[in-house]
């Protein structure tokens, strides 16, 4: 079991250049969440697989919110299918922990702010709901995000009207969530192909959802932020009849990068007016 351990889990995150959380999970910085918000998914995954990080990505999700972007601090959990033991020593060290109900509440009630619950039902969906509209209601009330859940979900028209959430899940089920057993909580879990720790950052959208690890989280912004500026560049001097889309799609000349550089500084200056 991998259960919540502060040294376990600034052992397992030791990359991370940002603050940490009372627990131990990585804090990147709330302005580095707002500047995520408009990467793409596509954008984030190729600075990842440029660095070698090539199982950070999954798709073919059921979204329920598609118009909505997520943005967020992971906290993950896995399950297992239930055996007593296990289950008793769990058990146990919820309520040592003074934690009340099944253990899908264990993990909900250590949510704040901005974080996005991950977890790993190893794709179960009959009865392996983790969250309805009431659990559901409680995740948007802490997290004000959402939730990534490798398996089902249940009351599904009461989720879609909650605000301020995104949900991806494999699917809806009637049922309710039963026999299985938390296994772990702020480890290294698999969703899908992908592999996520605490306090990944998770960007998911109608692309699907990507877990960026803290180390590379600015990198992704800034290069993502370059591409836009580019782009918004090249879109008004190709309307401007300056260049023509051949030319800005191509290899940039000396002058075209004079151009843009006086072109980037004169429009941060403006934005800062």
């Amino acid at each position: 079991m991998w259960l919540n351990r502060y040294d376990d889990i600034v052992h397992l995150t030791r990359l991370n250049p940002f603050e940490r959380f009372p627990d131990g999970r990585p804090r990147v910085p709330d302005d580095l969440l707002r500047r995520m918000k408009a990467v793409t998914v596509e954008e984030a995954w190729g600075v990842l697989k440029g660095h070698g990080y090539k199982y950070q990505y999954e798709g073919n999700w059921l979204n329920i919110h598609p118009d909505r972007v997520l943005v967020g601090r992971a906290v993950t959990a896995a399950y297992v299918h239930t055996r007593p033991d296990l289950h008793a020593v769990v058990q146990e060290w919820g309520t040592e922990q003074g934690r009340i109900g099944l253990h899908n509440s264990f993990v909900i009630d250590t949510l704040t702010e901005d974080d996005v619950i991950v977890v790993d039902l190893f794709g179960k969906v009959k009865e392996g709901t983790f969250a309805g509209d009431n659990l559901g209601t409680a995740i948007a009330n802490r997290s004000k995000t959402g939730m990534v859940i490798h398996g089902g979900i249940r009351d599904l028209a009461r989720l879609q009207e909650i605000p301020d959430i995104a949900i991806f899940a494999r699917g809806v089920d009637a049922s309710g969530i039963a026999d299985v057993t938390l296994n772990s909580m702020n480890g290294a879990i698999r969703i899908g192909e992908a592999t996520v720790l605490p306090g990944d950052v998770v960007l998911g959208s109608c692309s699907g959802v990507v877990f960026i690890p803290p180390h590379l989280v600015q990198e992704v912004v800034e290069r993502s932020e370059k591409i836009r500026y580019e782009d918004e560049w090249g879109q008004q001097r190709i309307r401007e009849g300056k260049y023509t889309s051949g030319q800005v799609d191509g290899s940039w000349t000396d002058a075209m990068r004079t151009d843009f550089t006086a072109w980037f500084e004169k429009r941060n200056k403006n934005h800062h007016v």
